[in-house]
């Protein structure tokens, strides 16, 4: 059932200089536009004169309640008030309105990535994939401090300036010794996904002969065999795990990757090399869970 309409004398006075009436509503509409952004403003004049009661026409003449629509108004009547204070008070009442429209749609709208105030929560792996992180390994990257043990958040474009945009990782270990030497490597175990993981341990950064006092600050520095590469999930193929070794290095062995190993960075056999170089178990280990910033 439609809400009454109150009926609303009308006034004599004729339209005060300047913008004609309908300028000025249609300026007062634009300014809601703008403002939210959308064209939706313009839909609210016909609801609040409608709901609302703000019709003026002629000296004498009422608009009656069981008006409906703008159609049903008579010839004399008016939906633009003719007196400025009327024109101002009808003005007053969409600017209101959309005041309430644009409030309810920004919280309908997606976190902006780039929002400083915007919270943005870490997920902690759990399961075998949180058994896989021991030792107080920590990989830092910038703005996110140590992603070990967590999923990386889409907010604020962390996926994609992981993929796209940061470089090689601090790498600390607290407990290292700083008379040894450390091994590094860093593999995706989910290549191309981890359903179908053909080409696992890709390689994405193997570092040797690094000191032990370098591995306590955070600052890695060593023999490189693979330049570091940045995490780039495929789209569409799920989370992937990048998983971050850390071994001791056995005295007075030289390590190398073989010409084979040298020309491919997927499909590594990395138990083998492991066994090759003596490494053994890792001393500690960790990873991050992330897939293409865009799914």
């Amino acid at each position: 059932m439609p809400l009454p309409l109150q009926t609303a004398p009308c006034s004599a006075s004729g339209p005060a200089p300047g913008l004609s009436p309908a300028k000025e509503l249609a300026v007062g509409l634009g300014l809601c536009q703008i403002w939210l952004g959308t064209g939706s403003p313009l839909l609210l004049a016909p609801l609040l004169l409608r709901y609302w009661g703000y019709w003026w026409c002629k000296e004498g003449e009422t608009i009656s309640t069981a008006t409906s629509n703008l159609q049903a108004l008579p010839q004399s009547c008016s939906p633009i008030p003719r007196t400025r204070w009327g024109r101002m008070k009808l003005l007053g009442a969409v600017l209101l309105a959309a005041s309430l429209l644009g409030t309810a749609a920004r919280e309908e709208q997606s976190p902006w990535p780039d929002d400083p105030l915007r919270t943005c929560f870490f997920q902690m792996l759990s399961g075998v994939d949180g058994e896989f992180c021991r030792g107080d390994l920590e990989i830092i990257y910038p703005e996110l401090g140590d992603v070990g043990c967590t999923y990386i958040p889409k907010c604020h474009q962390y996926r994609r300036r992981i993929s796209r945009e940061w470089g090689s990782p601090r790498v600390r270990y607290p407990q290292a010794e700083k008379s040894k030497k450390y091994v590094l490597v860093l593999v995706d175990p989910d290549a191309p996904s981890r359903a179908n993981p053909r080409n696992r341990f890709w390689r994405h950064w193997l570092v040797t002969d690094i000191p032990g006092a370098d591995l306590r600050t955070g600052d890695v520095k060593g023999l490189v065999l693979t330049d570091y590469v940045r995490p780039t999930p495929p789209p569409r193929s799920g989370y992937h795990r990048y998983q971050l070794r850390l071994y001791e290095q056995p005295a007075h062995e030289a390590i190398a990757l073989s010409p084979k190993e040298q020309v491919s960075l997927g499909a590594w056999a990395m138990e083998s090399f492991v066994e090759q170089f003596r490494l053994g178990s890792p001393v500690a280990s960790t990873q991050f869970l992330t897939k293409y910033y865009e799914d």
